[in-house]
């Protein structure tokens, strides 16, 4: 008798795929589309093609019913209210630039959508992220490597996983090549989504403008105040906190007649503190809320990559124990624009295994 594995279903090729490559394998797949999010609570018009319209949804039964697999769509709204939405709104009035896509992996792909799927008989569960698990004894643990495509590797948004979550967890896609080859293969399935493109934005944010999706949610319009320097003298007005982030260099809606860039954000006193070329620059970094996957504990200095966002190149760097649980991270060469509330997560520097990570609590 096959194995039972429920594989998450986005209406996206990716998980498509992974689904096809699942039951080639020969389990017993079951697909599920979690209802995420409709809009309704803000007023909010959902963006045909994202994973939580109604669109992703049938293009998803479409697949399942193409495979000849089982196929749910089950109610997550609560858990996705709770654990997405709230944290993204309280993260940007605490002046930090969150991401929820880790925050949905965390909580509900790999944890309330685990659950569900033993209510319909399967102990394993699978996505259509490019990253790779494998039980390693010379670790005695599960590990998350990065995918076979560089370029598509998605292990950023997955460091905060568990060993009991990747003991339960399939990803097909991690030992392809690339999204290329991904789509030749939903070509050759005749898959309904082998031509759909990617979905680039935040899911539940219609046209990515997230200020107005805030204003919208707790129906308060941000409150203006002054842009200091370092030394606290005043530059300017700016507009509200929730429209700058670390870094930030463009739209600050005021000419310094040189580059200035957003050096600080301070949700107390609603002041934004902005600093020449040159002091969107760290040497090292706090991180809190910290997951390890290759070790259970965390007592000794090591050595690693670190990646400080999605897009960002690995850094060299020492990461050190720091108090009340906390990291520091101190890296060989300048980082630039080091943002409280995003992650930093290491890598081993000879290998493809993520060590783990954390949230970025200063820089």
């Amino acid at each position: 008798m096959s194995e039972k594995i429920v594989i998450g279903m986005s209406g996206g090729v990716d998980s498509s795929v992974a689904a096809a490559l699942l039951k080639e394998q020969g389990y017993e797949v079951i697909g599920l589309t979690m209802r995420l999010w409709d809009g309704e609570t803000v007023g909010d018009v959902f963006r045909d093609g994202t994973c939580c319209s109604l669109s992703a949804v049938e293009d998803a039964r479409r697949v399942a019913y193409k495979l000849g697999i089982e196929y749910h769509v089950l109610d997550f709204r609560k858990e996705f209210e709770k654990y997405v939405i709230d944290y993204f709104v309280n993260e940007y009035q605490n002046a930090r630039t969150p991401n929820p896509c880790i925050a949905c992996n965390k909580f509900l792909k790999f944890d309330a959508m685990l659950k569900k799927a033993k209510l319909l008989g399967a102990e394993l569960i699978a996505t259509g992220h490019y990253a790779k698990v494998s039980y390693d004894s010379s670790y005695g643990r599960y590990l998350l490597r990065r995918s076979m495509a560089s370029e598509k590797d998605q292990t950023y948004a997955l460091y905060s996983l568990n060993q009991e979550q990747l003991k339960s967890i399939r990803m097909p896609l991690g030992e392809i090549d690339g999204k290329a080859r991904v789509r030749e293969i939903a070509e050759r399935l005749d898959l309904p989504t082998a031509s759909k493109p990617d979905s680039q934005e935040i899911c539940f944010v219609p046209d990515n403008d997230y200020v107005s999706f805030i204003e919208r949610r707790t129906d308060k319009k941000p409150e203006p105040g002054n842009f200091i320097d370092e030394y606290g003298n005043v530059l300017g007005k700016h507009s509200g906190i929730t429209h700058y982030t670390i870094g930030q260099r463009k739209g600050l809606g005021i000419a310094f007649g040189k580059p200035m860039f957003v050096t600080k954000i301070n949700p107390l006193t609603n002041e934004i503190t902005l600093g020449e070329k040159g002091s969107e620059f760290s040497e090292s970094l706090i991180a809190d809320n910290l997951n390890f996957i290759s070790f259970e504990s965390f007592n000794e200095p090591f050595e690693a990559l670190a990646k400080i966002r999605y897009s960002a190149v690995p850094a060299s760097c020492m990461v050190y124990p720091y108090e009340n649980d906390m990291a520091r991270v101190v890296f060989d060469k300048l980082q630039r624009a080091v943002t409280p509330g995003q992650a930093v997560v290491f890598y081993e520097k000879d290998s493809d295994i993520v060590i783990g990570g954390g949230t970025i609590r200063e820089g």
